[in-house]
């Protein structure tokens, strides 16, 4: 898999520059590269308690992303997945560390765990006052004795950090940091496993299954249960945590772990925020990742007013997304003017079969359009029919089916309500235009393309343009002739599309020449499936 990076060996080191660089100078590294690697607060003057933690990098912007004021001092960072050594470490602690003493916050993983702990032996030897707090928010393996430290970590970051930066002691500071690590959670999902640069990607998860409870490094989780969409991936995961959270106020944390997209993470906290498992949220947003993981985690933190007070006050870390309150959804009224006038239904019982079996067709047809559009634009010509289709199929009973000046307007209308896109638009002027022809008195093919008329004068497209114009209009210039006249028409015309190389308007003229070449435009195939099944209505 190709990767934006130059050489393993120099990644962690030209990524912590890339952050230093945009970092305005709030950030200032150690000259240790490349084994020490140690980012720490520029406007440090080690008059209050320090707090260092760190571990593998790969888990970005944890930890180096949270150095700042009211969170970490200073950050020690690893190979990707690998802890940093003790040199690293006791280098982190003693450019952070003045009177007031230092807290390390570590992962509850051995290698952390040994060298964080040897390090501060050693600061202290040297005279360094440090305490050390271990995280094991995992409740995956609810029987492994010493469960592993992941996204919660950053409630400790956090509230530790609104301690300190307060002027707390260090006595103060641990204590709060260890009552966080006592209550705090967290659980992941997954639907693929990571990608280490320069190893092989391991594929364990099968299609159609999510893998529960993973961990950061990409480390099998408790077990793969079957993927059906996100309400029922955020619900067994709400459950996991719900069994070991009391009643009470809660702050949860929605993480994602690497390369889940934000439309699938706002799909993701909505599914959260009617579990009412919480009352206040941070994120969604990528916090403690593992690498490109196409997974989330949820971490739930119970809180006391002291507790949310230090979460909300705000920190200058572009990656801290702050607190909110989980609220309803608020809905305001449609602008005057905008609300929908609906038609007088009234019943035609052939058309109304006519339409629910093109829309039929339309449905039937997704697949084979969205992989014709995938040759030529984003794959979504189908779906986007389909689902119009189906809107349709449902609105067909408050439609007025037996007077053609009112379909035509209010087809237009429902199209431009349910699909996406330019498709809706084009349709709601072509329908709303033949509405208007046909209420002035004209015949239905003269009204139709009056309609394909306003469409190409608001869209500018034509025919030899490669859109579904290249069908419609021959289409309706056959159609006095009969519809199997129209349909074939419809067909020759879709057909042609495949040997226009080059499209002159829609998202195909974005395309390359040779991704058109023998395919035909998804919108001229749909118009022509749609005339051939009128055509077969007809002949039935």
């Amino acid at each position: 898999m190709a990767q934006f990076l130059n050489t393993k060996e120099t990644l962690v080191t030209e990524a912590i520059d890339g952050l230093l660089a945009s970092s305005g100078g709030a950030l200032t590294r150690l000259d240790g590269y490349p084994h020490i690697k140690v980012v720490y607060r520029s406007d440090w003057d080690k008059s209050k308690v320090a707090l260092v933690s760190g571990g593998g990098s790969g888990h970005e912007p944890a930890h180096a992303g949270f150095v700042g004021a009211g969170m970490l001092t200073a950050a020690v960072c690893g190979e990707v997945f690998a802890s940093p050594s003790v040199e690293a470490v006791l280098a982190g602690i003693l450019a952070v560390t003045g009177e007031a003493g230092c807290l390390l916050i570590v992962k509850n993983y051995t290698g952390d765990r040994l060298n964080f702990g040897l390090a501060a032996e050693r600061a202290r030897a040297l005279g360094r006052k440090v305490e050390m707090v271990v995280v094991d928010d995992d409740i995956a393996l609810p029987d492994l004795p010493q469960p592993r430290g992941v996204a919660g970590t950053l409630f400790v970051h956090k509230i530790a950090g609104a301690l300190a930066e307060r002027g707390a002691d260090l006595e103060t500071v641990t204590k709060a940091a260890k009552n966080v690590v006592e209550k705090v959670v967290s659980i992941g999902m997954s639907l693929d496993t990571c990608t280490v640069p320069g190893s092989p990607k391991e594929d364990r998860i099968a299609p159609g299954k999510a893998e529960l409870g993973l961990g950061i490094h990409g480390e099998p989780g408790v077990e793969q249960v079957e993927f059906a969409n996100a309400v029922t991936a955020m619900s067994t995961v709400v459950e996991k945590l719900q069994q070991r959270v009391g009643a009470g106020d809660c702050v949860a944390l929605v993480n994602n772990l690497g390369s889940t997209t934000p439309l699938e993470m706002s799909v993701l906290t909505h599914a959260l925020s009617e579990t009412g498992i919480a009352g206040h949220i941070i994120g969604p947003a990528p916090l403690m990742t593992s690498l490109d993981m196409h997974g989330f985690s949820v971490s739930i933190l119970p809180v006391d007013p002291s507790d949310l007070l230090a979460l909300e006050e705000p920190v200058e870390l572009v990656a801290w997304p702050g607190v909110k309150t989980i609220k309803p959804v608020r809905i305001a009224p449609l602008p005057d003017g905008l609300t929908p006038i609906d038609p007088i239904p009234s019943n035609n019982p052939a058309t109304k079969e006519t339409i629910n079996r093109l829309a039929e067709l339309l449905i039937q047809a997704e697949k084979d359009l969205n992989e014709l559009d995938a040759k030529s634009g984003d794959g979504d010509t189908g779906s986007t029919l389909a689902t119009a289709a189906r809107s349709l199929q449902g609105s067909l009973d408050r439609m007025p089916l037996a007077d053609l000046t009112q379909l035509f307007p209010a087809l237009g209308n429902e199209l431009s309500q349910t699909m996406g896109g330019s498709s809706g638009v084009i349709l709601a002027i072509f329908f709303n235009a033949a509405g208007d022809a046909c209420a002035s008195g004209a015949s239905i093919s003269k009204s139709l393309g009056e309609g394909l008329n306003r469409v190409s004068q608001v869209g500018g497209a034509k025919v030899g343009d490669r859109t579904m114009i290249d069908a419609l209009a021959p289409a309706l210039e056959a159609l006095p002739s009969g519809l199997v006249q129209a349909a074939k028409a419809a067909r020759e015309g879709a057909d042609k599309t495949a040997n226009i190389h080059r499209a002159k308007a829609g998202r195909a003229a974005y395309v390359p020449e040779e991704n058109l070449i023998g395919h035909n435009d998804p919108g001229a195939e749909a118009v022509a499936l749609l005339f051939e099944g009128l055509a077969r209505e007809i002949e039935g």
